[in-house]
């Protein structure tokens, strides 16, 4: 990701949460930050994938809405892998899952409703994802035919689509200070679709980002 990508991006979480801390009906607005693993595939047709894992990292806020609602919007750095099946181009028999790593920030807008208020709660909304190259892990393995096609190299689909929209859902509990969580997240735009532009042996890619994340949060 450009610096530019990610200036933009965190001067936007901070516009955000100025904006929505200002609106707080009940005067509940905690800052906090949060970390957790997560577990990474692609669900596409096109390429033979193995789900990875990874983490992620960043800052969140949670208020009071209205009623039993919440929101909730945040800024978090993740880092992530998945392994696409391939083979050494100078020997068909040797054939293996090859490492790719996601860089990325995501921008998080989200509605909370509250079954326990301050502890047990749903949460659901819209993500904005901005990602870097699906990245070959280990040079080596770069020049490997991916399965199912005679030419296409590990290196040729790391140009993936930068900006992608995710749709979320999950759960969290604890107390008002410490909560654990999981959620799912699925990239609704097609994370390939970048790859149909280079003349390369598919000219119609299509996969969509699965993402599960186990959370940690900590509120001040």
């Amino acid at each position: 990701m450009s610096l530019k990508n990610l200036f933009f991006v965190t001067l936007t979480f901070l516009f955000i949460q100025n904006s929505f801390s200002q609106r707080n009906f009940d005067h509940y607005n905690r800052l906090g930050l949060t970390g957790g693993y997560s577990l990474y595939d692609i669900n596409t047709s096109d390429l033979n994938t193995k789900q990875g894992n990874g983490f992620m990292a960043g800052f969140t806020t949670r208020g009071a809405f209205r009623n039993n609602f919440d929101l909730i919007y945040g800024l978090s750095f993740y880092s992530n892998k998945v392994e696409i099946f391939g083979r050494d181009a100078n020997n068909s028999f040797e054939t293996q899952f090859i490492d790719y790593k996601i860089q990325g920030v995501q921008i998080n807008f989200l509605g909370s409703y509250n079954i326990i208020r301050h502890h047990l709660s749903i949460e659901f909304g819209p993500i904005l994802n901005i990602s870097g190259k699906l990245k070959v892990d280990q040079e080596r393995f770069e020049e490997y035919i991916l399965d199912g096609y005679d030419s296409l190299k590990a290196v040729d689909i790391e140009e993936i689509s930068p900006v992608n929209l995710h749709l979320m859902g999950g759960i969290s509990g604890g107390m008002e200070t410490f909560r654990v969580g999981v959620q799912y997240q699925y990239g609704v735009f097609n994370m390939l679709n970048k790859l149909n532009d280079k003349n390369l042996e598919n000219t119609n890619f299509e996969g969509n980002s699965s993402t599960i994340i186990f959370s940690l949060f900590v509120y001040f």
